[in-house]
């Protein structure tokens, strides 16, 4: 008996999953997930317990669970800037022209080593 093969369709990313799944608007998604990537490495730099980062945040510890954990919930981007600020990270935002290359303006977020 021959053994049946089972076919994977792959479709190529557009570079941003919460694009790919059709979220309506991906690109503040992918700007919250980097933000908040940026919170848990600031909290984890720091060896801080989630009580303590609550308290540094100004959040119950549930919510710095969540935030932990990649769920953003209602928080604005702004807001997430403020927490960076809390947690002694500076937050710099960049305005200049699109490439060239581009059909719209982006948003990104860029990490100093």
């Amino acid at each position: 008996m021959a053994k049946r093969k089972n076919v994977i369709e792959v479709i190529e990313s557009s570079g941003n999953v919460f694009a790919d799944l059709g979220f309506p608007s991906p690109d503040r998604e992918r700007l919250k997930a980097k933000l908040m990537l940026e919170i848990y490495r600031a909290i984890k730099d720091r060896q801080l317990t989630q009580v303590a980062a609550g308290e540094i945040l100004g959040i119950a510890q549930p919510h710095v669970s969540a935030l932990m954990n990649g769920r953003s919930g209602n928080y604005a981007v702004g807001r997430l800037f403020e927490f960076l600020n809390a947690l002694g990270c500076d937050v710099e935002i960049a305005v200049r022209p699109k490439s060239p290359y581009a059909v719209d303006g982006r948003t990104s977020v860029v990490v100093d080593p």
